[in-house]
């Protein structure tokens, strides 16, 4: 088989002095950082759609990247040219996981059962890849956005046999997840939401999403799924509302259907920042609610308003996010990079390079925030910042022990209550600049 990015090897570590593009300066797999190599801490995976599919075309222009990969674009020929494209790219870069759609992998046909019957010759091809380089899996997913008939969603389609499709591409994505040993499967909301509320029933399509996920959670368990299943919030785009918003709608939902036992979220940097929410609010609500199972790495723009899916190159906002994952012990998922080059790199260089910048970004965020945890000033702050209730009334109404009444006589007998303590913002910013530049 000839190479498809020749005259680039395997993606070594040279360490922060180097110069060479296509050289990790941070991203060493394995240096134990927090008692684990950085390679544990960080399951990387390839986002198939970006990587192998998007080829820069936008709503202003045309194609600008040559993903044909030496095959006839829209054949088997080319679905298979991307299996080895795909693999020999992770690699050379040194990544162990890759996530897919359904339709990522091969061309949709007219007729569901043909489709079917190319994601099965495309995933045996698939298989004798991973058995020979021990790349796995990390997650699947079906796309119910892009064909036509999901215009107004899949799940919250106001059309049942729309609704049947649906379930028949999340059937066959979950045997497909299972056959490549996927370790979660995804529900993203891609048009599950509504564009006027004048021609919408709003608790029937909640119900109906809610109906879709727990036929898939008890088919995949029915044929031996044992992974999470993930919701992967996002606000808008393409519709103007989607109903998993962020990161605390999407828990709601799931609380409120009996869904939280197999299901955690799955959050997008640049998905939250459209929310109005930073990385790291999702990524909190989702930790303190025990829901946090896996990331998509990237980040937007916040000079624009739409879904950029940038690679991460934003330190700061990766050591907060990092921080987050090390409170939380760690992913029951990864890190997919569901970011994509910017339309005018167009080489397989840039490829290449953009991976190394979101590989480094990560791991630098990674040697940070575990510096910040070792630091331990955040920590004890704001321990103290809270330590009225470990005594007296405080530890009363922390137990759950006090009454209104107990903490009105309280009130009365202290006739005004102190300051609360200044919240000392600035110095804390200060400790993590500190960390972040020593």
């Amino acid at each position: 088989m000839a190479e498809i990015f020749s005259g680039i090897s395997k993606i070594k570590y040279e360490g922060p002095a180097s110069k060479n593009p296509l050289a990790f300066k941070f991203y060493d797999a394995d240096r134990v950082v927090f008692g684990k190599p950085m390679r544990e801490h960080l399951p990387f995976a390839m986002a198939w759609w970006h990587n192998l599919c998007n080829a820069g075309k936008d709503m202003f222009g045309d194609v600008t990247v040559d993903k044909s990969f030496g095959a006839t674009k829209d054949t088997m020929a080319h679905a298979k040219a991307k299996v080895d494209a795909g693999f020999e790219f992770m690699q050379k870069v040194g990544i162990q996981y890759f996530c897919f759609h359904d339709v990522d992998l091969v061309p949709e046909a007219d007729d569901i059962n043909e489709t079917n019957a190319r994601l099965d010759e495309i995933t045996d091809y698939m298989l004798e890849k991973m058995k020979n380089t021990g790349i796995q899996c990390l997650w699947g997913t079906a796309n119910m956005f892009s064909n036509p008939r999901f215009m107004n969603g899949a799940g919250s389609s106001n059309s049942a046999e729309v609704f049947c499709f649906a379930a028949a591409q999340v059937k066959k994505a979950l045997e497909l997840t299972v056959k490549l040993g996927g370790r979660g499967y995804v529900f993203w909301g891609g048009r599950e939401g509504y564009e006027t509320l004048l021609n919408t029933d709003m608790k029937f399509e909640q119900e109906n999403i809610a109906r879709l996920m727990r036929m898939a959670v008890n088919y995949g368990r029915s044929i031996g799924f044992k992974g999470d299943f993930y919701i992967e919030p996002k606000p808008k785009e393409p519709m103007k509302h989607q109903y998993d918003y962020d990161a605390a709608t999407a828990i709601g939902f799931l609380r409120a259907n009996g869904l939280d036992k197999d299901f955690k979220l799955n959050i997008e940097a640049n998905h939250a920042t459209l929310a109005g929410h930073s990385f790291q609010h999702d990524l909190r609500v989702s930790r303190v609610n025990g829901m946090l199972g896996s990331i998509d790495a990237n980040q937007g723009d916040l000079l624009l308003g739409w879904d950029t899916d940038e690679f991460p190159f934003d330190v700061y906002e990766a050591t907060m996010c990092m921080y987050e994952v090390l409170k939380s012990g760690g992913l029951t998922g990864g890190f997919n990079f569901d970011a994509k080059t910017r339309r005018p790199s167009y080489t397989y260089d840039d490829m290449f390079e953009a991976f190394i910048l979101g590989m480094d970004t990560f791991a630098l965020g990674l040697i940070k925030a575990a510096a910040l945890i070792e630091d331990g000033r955040i920590d004890e702050f704001v321990a103290d910042r809270y330590a009225s209730y470990k005594e007296g009334i405080g530890a009363r109404i922390a137990s759950g022990e006090a009454t209104l009444e107990e903490c009105a006589a309280n009130a009365a007998a202290a006739k005004a209550p102190a300051m609360p303590g200044s919240g000392r913002q600035e110095y804390l910013e200060s400790v993590v600049n500190s960390v972040l530049f020593s």
